[in-house]
């Protein structure tokens, strides 16, 4: 873990944040009926909102709302009922002052309508390629981006996923990906990497990219990590979803002392007291 710092590590259209002591905490709204995790539970505008102001109360820095399911071998759904489940949502919360929003999204429309609704981050498992305009309402709103790595399409990205070297090819992906973004326009503060734990990646994939968060950050932007409940935690615990807290947690204490800026989860109040208490033991950061 780092100390904070002054200077901004990520630029979110009015919204700078900077390094922390422990990494920021991105909650998860699943406004779906089909999340692999809480599918369902806050399909409904109402409980999804009442839901995010919770996870801020609880702590989280940004709350990233999102309606497509992304899991392995999920159907996509077509724009105007991801419309329909987001834009009220983000609307809603955004009312409330001083919280930070994400997009879940890989569609430039329903980008565009959380911006215009008060949102500050385009959250895209794409990395911004599977819709050509994303780029431009990225742009046009000055938003933050998460560019997450994906081997495939949430369709088919568990079909044997494979690579020479995965660290490699992920480093390779993100550092081209942020020239071109950065060629284009787009501001290289605004840039956010997640090597997508989950995307196209086996267990053994998904440790040896968490292992290497000290090597993402040598590209100079923030790391999120998102591994929140995933199905590889199955393998290390012998788990099922609705019991992989604990699983989750230890990963997260593993990143956060790699030094990862930014961790998406669904138990942020755990979260929140175990970074604290690992954060005041072991690095002798005052909690006060």
């Amino acid at each position: 873990m780092h100390p904070p710092s002054s200077q901004p590590m990520w630029v979110c259209r009015n919204q700078i944040l900077l390094r922390q002591p422990i990494p920021l905490l991105m909650g998860i709204v699943n406004a779906t009926p089909d999340s692999f995790s809480d599918g369902g539970a806050f399909l409904q505008a109402e409980a999804a909102i009442e839901h995010a102001w919770r996870l801020a109360d609880q702590g989280a820095a940004i709350l990233d709302i999102g309606g497509e399911s992304t899991r392995p071998g999920s159907a996509p759904i077509d724009e105007a009922e991801e419309l329909r489940r987001v834009t009220p949502v983000v609307r809603k919360v955004c009312e409330r002052p001083g919280l930070i929003v994400s997009t879940d999204t890989t569609k430039a429309r329903v980008a565009a309508a959380a911006l215009e609704a008060g949102a500050s981050i385009i959250n895209d498992i794409s990395g911004l390629t599977f819709d050509l305009e994303m780029v431009n309402v990225a742009k046009e709103f000055g938003a933050g981006v998460v560019i997450n790595h994906i081997q495939g399409t949430p369709q088919t990205m568990q079909v044997n996923p494979s690579y020479n070297d995965v660290v490699g090819e992920v480093l390779e992906f993100f550092q081209r990906r942020i020239d071109e973004l950065v060629s284009s326009g787009l501001r290289l503060e605004s840039i956010c990497i997640d090597p997508g734990i989950g995307f196209g990646k086996t267990a053994a994939h998904n440790l040896a990219l968490l292992r290497a968060v000290p090597r993402f950050r040598t590209l100079g932007r923030p790391v999120l990590i998102g591994h929140s409940r995933k199905r590889f935690l199955k393998q290390l615990t012998g788990r099922e979803v609705n019991e992989r807290e604990y699983g989750t947690l230890g990963v997260s204490l593993a990143v956060a002392a790699l030094g990862a800026e930014i961790i998406r989860v669904h138990d942020v109040a755990a979260h929140r007291d175990s970074l604290l208490a690992f954060a005041a033991v072991a690095m002798n950061v005052d909690p006060s």
